[in-house]
């Protein structure tokens, strides 16, 4: 199940194959060009917070002293086990349950900013009831295609550039995804549209997280199986 928000609130709410043939969509996900700088307004700031869970194992013997011989054929026994892991279907089983996002009042400088701060390279932008409206990428908060003019130098321009609120540079409007939405389904979508991830939202479209595309590389190497493609 999927959710498209925008500005104006929800878009459309469906099947991936609904998402996919959103035009709205298809647009904002293309890599838009950065129009060049120039003085803009000035807005609020923003908070967030980033959670990298990490595990550990733990192992516990019993009984008295071994001997070498047993003690190696009891560590081959342990190794060679396999282990309980449930394989990875869901969204709910991978995504970063705290958000690191953006207020649509917050300026490109104070986005800037949370993002290095953080170590993400994009982050949801939602509204004052929690809810998102777009997806910022840190890629498109530097005027790289400006790099060629004359006001690069120009301290003011820079200034007023970084001024501007976050919602004149964003991508919206931006699907999202539900904790039961299978990790199969957004793993098509991100590669549609080139997307770099989904905010996840609940039952009143509040977003509870996020799920990006290094979530899902990255569980493919450390976690239990990745279930995309059965």
């Amino acid at each position: 199940m999927f959710t498209v928000y925008g500005l104006n609130g929800r878009v459309f709410s469906g099947s991936v194959e609904g998402v996919r043939g959103l035009g709205a969509v298809q647009a904002a996900a293309r890599l838009r060009a950065v129009e060049p700088v120039r003085p803009r307004g000035s807005g609020e700031s923003a908070e967030s917070v980033q959670l990298r869970l990490s595990r550990d194992g733990a192992g516990a013997s019993r009984g008295g002293p071994a001997l070498p011989g047993q003690q190696a054929v009891s560590a081959y026994a342990q190794a060679a086990a396999p282990a309980s892991r449930q394989n990875l279907t869901l969204v709910e089983q991978l995504m970063s349950r705290q958000l690191v996002s953006v207020s649509m009042q917050a300026t490109l400088a104070e986005a800037w900013r949370l993002l290095v701060r953080r170590g993400v390279g994009q982050a949801p932008v939602l509204d004052r009831r929690g809810r998102p409206v777009g997806l910022l990428l840190r890629a498109d908060l530097l005027p790289l295609r400006s790099l060629d003019q004359p006001e690069l130098l120009d301290l003011p321009a820079w200034e007023a550039w970084l001024a501007r609120p976050v919602i004149d540079t964003m991508w919206t409007p931006v699907p999202s995804a539900t904790p039961e939405t299978p990790l199969r389904e957004v793993a098509q979508l991100l590669l549609d549209l080139g997307l770099p991830g989904l905010p996840v939202v609940d039952e009143d479209s509040v977003a509870i997280g996020f799920l990006s595309r290094s979530d899902l590389l990255r569980a493919m190497t450390r976690e239990p199986p990745l279930d995309l493609w059965s």
